[in-house]
């Protein structure tokens, strides 16, 4: 008599141990804390003077006197605006501003993509000899040409007019917006430019019809860097204007500041939150374009 015995299976193996996690090293985490708390650090100290001066535009002229300077307004009060206006002609000096502005970088981006498509695109002999003499007028300090220009001006009729300030400022502009776009030129493929000719494209047409459509977002750059410079100055407006109708906005804050250095604080800030105001919200709504203009090393088209 035979045993039927049921056939065995074997036991299943045992899996193979995990090998044991790995520990990230602490030297790049610590590097990465560190810069995020360096950025943090340096946004604040950005943020924290406009976040001051608009709070303390809002804020009551007596609560501003009598308390810490520093501290968060008790109250709010729109009433600063209002004083700002009737106190000086913040409206003659915003249009004035707007005018110089405009005109200027016009003038800055038509000239600076012009002299660059020549330098960059066309050549010429000697166009790098050209080329270095655009870039050593970044290091010429503005100071220099005051009194030449404000002797050439008065004799030609041109002080205390909208041109006085226009040509010194578009022209001291130029030499950096001429590196900006010939570093943007040298990046478009060669390809494009090629095509063109063969298909029987000029200079001009080649310039409107393939490099200027594709400088979008380096002309918002020029613009919009230009302009921060333009909408600031003073050395050239306190220097060529003479009448209080074309003062601009750096020259009319001026004003504010009463008999014996009395100042009212609290409308000047308002003062001068009306006039950062258009620039602070062109920055944020270009923000992109101008960061895609800045990255001269991307390849267009």
């Amino acid at each position: 008599m035979t045993l039927l015995t049921r056939p065995t299976t074997p036991a299943p193996a045992s899996p193979p141990d995990a090998p044991p996690a790995r520990r990230r090293p602490r030297g790049p985490l610590a590097a990465r804390r560190l810069s995020v708390a360096l950025a943090v650090a340096i946004a604040v100290v950005q943020v924290y003077p406009l976040v001051w001066v608009f709070l303390t535009s809002l804020r009551p002229e007596a609560d501003f006197a009598s308390g810490n300077p520093f501290s968060l307004p008790s109250s709010l009060t729109f009433d600063n605006f209002a004083r700002a206006f009737e106190m000086g002609a913040l409206g003659t000096y915003l249009r004035n501003s707007l005018v110089v502005t405009a005109c200027a970088d016009v003038a800055i981006v038509v000239l600076g993509m012009m002299a660059a498509y020549a330098l960059q695109v066309l050549g010429f002999r000697g166009s790098r000899v050209v080329r270095a003499l655009f870039l050593l007028g970044i290091i010429v300090p503005v100071q220099i040409a005051l009194v030449p220009l404000f002797i050439d001006y008065s004799r030609v009729g041109l002080l205390d007019t909208y041109q006085s300030m226009i040509i010194p400022l578009a022209g001291f502009s130029l030499p950096m917006s001429v590196y900006l776009f010939s570093s943007f030129f040298e990046y478009i493929p060669r390809e494009n430019y090629e095509a063109a000719s063969l298909d029987g494209a000029g200079p001009y047409r080649v310039f409107w019809s393939i490099t200027a459509p594709l400088s979008v977002n380096t002309i918002v750059t020029v613009v919009l860097v230009n302009s921060i410079f333009i909408w600031n100055d003073f050395i050239f407006a306190n220097t060529f204007v003479l009448s209080e109708d074309l003062k601009t906005v750096p020259l009319g804050l001026q004003n504010y500041i009463g008999s014996m250095g009395k100042v009212d604080w609290t409308a000047t800030f308002a003062a001068v939150c009306v006039t950062i105001t258009p620039l602070l919200l062109v920055f944020l709504v270009l923000n992109k374009a101008i960061i895609y203009g800045l990255e001269s090393g991307a390849t267009k088209g």
